[in-house]
């Protein structure tokens, strides 16, 4: 298929730097080319925890996502990588990799709260990516998702105070996958083993009391069970010997233990099989040009000093799609006149029992390309469009219709004009032959074809 893309390495795609965030145009040009369903998957996590391992493995690659072996952070924003998708024909997988979360060098966390929520906002599976065990060091350093009602709206009017916005986000948030990485404990409860589903599950479990110890304990649970309903979780055994790990990319299959091949297996098993097709509120599919649109849309809200809304990015895709829906159903109906009606027509009726069917052709081009047209606006927009369109052929009717009749008048009673001027006529019966000559001329206008609505 023409819209499957080949990259042959990923690309920076929004950048970090120290004044503001930055969209790459590059990338998106690229996006823009992919007319396929997409299905996004971000990772985000501690800096230097290998989550570029995972996602190169996710491309199929050894290397791509630089992993950096020392313990400078190496990823600065967010980069891209769009490769078709390896179980679903059709579908492309568009892998996203963020920068390292709490880089010391970096100093200010705004941005990486921005990093984070970008990756929700745009990503259908987020993987979260922590080394060792769930503990609540590693919750604590989830209080990104704390944030994320104070960093995203779902809706652009303001919120009747006491009502709770986050509501609405679940609908759209992607599937919750947690990585734990270099996890060394028993997968165990009560002396019984657990899946690591169930690990998670129970470190979700909230305690019980009102004092300010136990509030910040649950906050991030809470927030987790709230926004990712859907969710799951990954063990991952430290991969080989620790003076190979900063060679991970180098290393051969059988250099690395095997539980944790067997786990990296599994692993992307399920993000293959289990991502869905990114999805907007109203069951919106993502393709290329949408995600594209998120894209600007939420980074121009952050980069103007807004929160990025939900809602808003979806009504910014709709003016984009619909406009060009628009576009469309109008180059159909000019084509297709173009193409089925010849000029002029004998009557007004002619042309227009030819309009209707073309009209008809041309709001199902609009429909089948439309989305979310809140109260029929670009539809309306549309009719508008088409009305004046009809109009411009009625009158490009008469026009044509009045061009030819003045030609023909022209080539058939041209000659006559010319005998009256050498005096044919002028002799006895001459004003008899004129008449009659006159009669057969008019008799030859009133036969020819196609004269249109201009003809007396």
């Amino acid at each position: 298929m023409a819209s499957e893309i080949h990259m042959l390495e990923p690309m920076c795609l929004i950048e970090n730097t120290e004044e503001q965030l930055m969209v790459n145009q590059e990338a998106l040009g690229i996006l823009s080319a992919i007319k396929q369903p997409v299905v996004v998957v971000a990772i985000v996590g501690l800096y230097r925890t290998g989550k570029s391992y995972l996602m190169n493995k996710l491309a199929g690659k050894k290397t791509g996502f630089s992993l950096g072996s020392t313990v400078q952070s190496h990823t600065k924003g967010i980069w891209m990588w769009c490769v078709p998708h390896p179980q679903n024909p059709g579908h492309t997988l568009v892998l996203l990799d963020t920068e390292g979360l709490e880089d010391v060098e970096k100093g200010d966390n705004q941005n990486d709260c921005w990093i984070f929520a970008l990756a929700i906002l745009l990503s259908s599976t987020f993987i979260y990516n922590s080394i060792g065990t769930i503990n609540q060091q590693a919750m604590d350093q989830l209080h990104y998702v704390t944030e994320l009602t104070d960093l995203i709206k779902s809706k652009s009017l303001p919120e009747q105070d006491g009502v709770d916005d986050s509501a609405n986000f679940v609908g759209f948030f992607p599937t919750f996958v947690w990585a734990l990485r270099d996890f060394s404990l028993e997968l165990e409860a009560n002396g019984k083993p657990i899946t690591a589903d169930e690990y998670l599950e129970r470190s979700l479990t909230l305690k019980k009391g009102s004092d300010m110890k136990i509030k910040s304990f649950n906050e991030p649970r809470l927030c987790i069970r709230k926004f990712f309903p859907k969710r799951r979780c990954f063990v991952f055994d430290r991969p080989a010997q620790r003076k190979y790990l900063s060679k991970l990319e180098t290393l051969r299959e059988e250099d690395l233990s095997d539980e944790f091949v067997e786990q990296v297996a599994e692993f992307t098993s399920y993000i293959f099989s289990s991502s869905d097709v990114k999805t907007l509120s109203g069951g919106i599919i993502v393709n290329g040009p949408r995600l594209q649109s998120l894209v600007l849309t939420y980074v121009n809200a952050i980069r103007s000093g807004e929160l990025p809304c939900m809602e808003n990015a979806v009504l910014t895709l709709a003016q984009i799609e619909n406009s060009a829906a628009v576009q469309k159903a109008i180059e159909h109906y000019e084509e297709q006149m173009n193409q089925k009606v010849q000029l002029p027509t004998e009557t007004l009726k002619e042309l227009l029992d030819l309009h209707r069917p073309i009209e008809r052709e041309a709001i199902e081009v609009f429909m089948k390309n439309s989305f979310k047209d809140i109260d029929q606006k670009f539809q309306r927009e549309l009719g508008d469009q088409l009305v004046a369109k009809r109009d411009a052929f009625v009158k490009k009717n008469m026009d044509v219709s009045s061009a030819r009749c003045s030609d023909l008048l022209e080539d058939i009673f041209g000659p006559l004009e010319e005998e009256v001027k050498q005096g044919t006529f002028s002799k006895p019966g001459g004003y008899y032959l004129f008449l009659q000559k006159k009669q057969e001329l008019e008799k030859k206008y009133n036969q020819a074809p196609r004269k249109g609505l201009q003809v007396n």
